[in-house]
């Protein structure tokens, strides 16, 4: 049997360097996933752009120089050439709007449950095993600015890769206490994304974009 295990983190590269670790630990690629928010369109200035600068940590200087810097190099940069992350597309899901993605979550939220009223991320959470009340908060969170990696583990490796995730991840509980207060109540996939203003005023909130 196996068990759904997710996290939200405010950082794109936090999210990676936790999609790294499941790989490292022995979860297939296919078994992992990734959905981060394009609104301001980071991962299009990277790709599409020449001389575009990859800002994935949103911290104001190039992730290659950073990588080169500390002995990585350009490739490692770049988030490397193999595992889950080397297939990163550009998608649109129904109230998240423009984000990057890869893996069998992304696959099944633009699919069958698309469709549905609870909107496709939430409705390919639940599928997938996800409470209906954690599942709106998590695409809350994506957008919001956020990355939501979701991994398919076996139900006795739940609690040692679990653990892998919790570095960096958002207090879900605490993070939507935060938007209740602001009137937010539940994830409405019928609702415009956020603009990039939006999402900078949010990343200001809680100070994303300033951790290595």
């Amino acid at each position: 049997m196996t068990t759904t295990i997710s996290r939200l983190y405010d950082n794109y590269a936090d999210a990676e360097r936790a999609v790294t670790r499941l790989e490292s630990a022995g979860v297939p690629h296919s078994d992992i996933s990734i959905v981060a928010n394009n609104s301001d369109d980071w991962y299009g200035t990277s790709r599409g752009k020449a001389g575009g600068k990859v800002d994935r940590d949103r911290d104001g200087v190039d992730d290659r120089a950073e990588g080169a810097g500390t002995g990585a190099g350009i490739g490692a940069g770049l988030g490397g050439a193999a595992g889950l992350l080397a297939g990163l597309g550009l998608l649109a899901i129904p109230g998240l709007g423009p984000v990057v993605a890869a893996g069998w979550l992304a696959s099944t939220a633009v699919g069958a449950a698309a469709g549905a009223a609870t909107g496709g991320i939430v409705g390919a959470l639940t599928e997938a095993g996800v409470s209906r009340e954690d599942a709106s908060r998590y695409a809350e969170g994506v957008r919001r600015g956020g990355t939501l990696v979701s991994a398919k583990v076996p139900d006795q490796d739940r609690a040692r890769l679990d653990a892998l995730l919790h570095e960096n991840s958002v207090n879900l509980g605490e993070r939507s206490v935060a938007w209740q207060k602001s009137g937010w109540s539940d994830f409405d996939a019928a609702s415009p994304p956020l603009s990039p203003e939006d999402i900078g005023r949010e990343r200001e909130l809680y100070g994303v974009g300033t951790r290595r």
